[in-house]
């Protein structure tokens, strides 16, 4: 489970960076155009990520 905290991590980095290069333009017509939608899942990428990484933790500090 720790690979797969890791890996969400990762994922939300990744959207981040995604965003960053894609970058957001004007349409001529005035419409703001950007990938808005990767701002969300890589939130929510970085909290499950966070709160898997913060379960695994907990149950291996237990044992």
């Amino acid at each position: 489970m720790k690979r797969t905290a890791i890996a969400l991590m990762i994922a939300g980095l990744s959207c981040m960076v995604a965003f960053s290069i894609i970058g957001s333009s004007v349409a001529d017509d005035g419409t703001l155009v950007e990938p808005f939608f990767l701002i969300p899942i890589a939130w929510l990428f970085f909290l499950s990520g966070g709160i898997l990484g913060i379960a695994v933790f907990i149950k291996n500090r237990t044992k």
